[in-house]
């Protein structure tokens, strides 16, 4: 007597089907390839929906579940619908991790989320090298122009460093075009630059040729990163690394920013001091500069 295979002991239903596809008769070979061209729909579908499909009679169906051992095609339709749930699940810890899972609810998603930051912030400032943080921003202070370039999500916390920067009259320019636009921004770099770069992984070469094109200028190199040692972190002259490793999947990746979003936001910060304790900058609480206006010249309309 048939019986339903064991999903642990064998192949899967659709990757049975993949496998002999090419042996079978095309009868059978209709049916198979019907589940396959949509298995979602063949793990939820109606016999005679699929005779349909395969341009079949329902009793052709059933023999055909029959003889890839199945009870019947119930049984091969839950075989499919088991897969159907597999990949799904496959695909979502393979993008998203395994902190979170898809019947997590909304409380729990924020709880986990939370504390994936706290911890990720606890961590980082735990590792942040302080004392390389600080020659950067003496750096950016003393630069005339400064350049920042992040892609993606680099360029998340690249932006928001921009904007802050922006807002405290620093001479800042962000780039996130492609290679050709950055290898005509890179023939403008000089020696009175600073050219910050920020890419988790150390290894992006868009970021590494900018780097060594701002280093061939003269130019001052920053370079935030997610991996020590990494190809990024031993071409630039100040390595910042974020404290929070590189990682493989979103949750990861969300632990990462927050160590980002630390990292520049203690940068602009150290430069607004510097450039606050400059009488000359004219820096404000407002974020503005005050432009210096000569006074009048006083008329004696005696």
């Amino acid at each position: 007597m048939s019986t339903t295979p064991d999903p642990a002991a064998s192949p899967s239903a659709l990757q049975r089907l993949r496998e002999e596809l090419p042996q079978l008769n095309p009868g059978n070979r209709r049916i198979a390839e019907a589940i396959l061209a949509d298995p979602l729909a063949a793990g939820d579908s109606s016999i005679t929906a699929l005779a349909e499909s395969a341009e079949t009679f329902p009793g052709a169906v059933s023999r055909f579940a029959r003889k890839l051992g199945y009870a019947g095609f119930p049984a091969l339709r839950a075989a499919i619908a088991l897969d159907n749930g597999r990949a799904a699940q496959s695909g979502w810890e393979r993008d998203i991790g395994t902190a979170i899972t898809p019947a997590d609810s909304s409380g729990d998603v924020l709880d986990i989320l939370a504390g994936t930051a706290a911890r990720a912030l606890r961590d980082a400032a735990a590792v942040i090298d302080q004392a390389q943080v600080e020659r950067a921003a003496d750096a950016i202070t003393a630069a005339e122009r400064v350049h920042l370039h992040g892609e993606w999500g680099d360029s998340i916390a690249v932006r928001e460093l921009y904007l802050r920067l922006q807002r405290i009259g620093v001479a800042v320019w962000c780039h996130e075009s492609g290679p050709r636009t950055l290898d005509l921004v890179s023939r403008t770099f000089t020696e009175r630059d600073v050219v910050l770069v920020l890419n988790r992984s150390g290894k992006d070469r868009t970021a590494l040729e900018l780097l060594r094109s701002a280093e061939r200028a003269g130019a001052t190199t920053i370079a935030v990163h997610g991996v020590p040692g990494s190809a990024l972190e031993q071409a630039a002259d100040i390595p910042l690394y974020t404290g929070i490793r590189n990682g493989t999947v979103w949750t990861q990746h969300f632990a990462g920013r927050a160590s980002d979003t630390l990292l520049t936001s203690m940068l602009w910060l150290l430069v607004a001091q510097r450039r606050s304790a400059d009488p000359t900058m004219r820096f404000v609480d407002d974020g503005t500069l005050q432009p210096h206006t000569p006074a009048a010249p006083h008329r004696d309309h005696s």
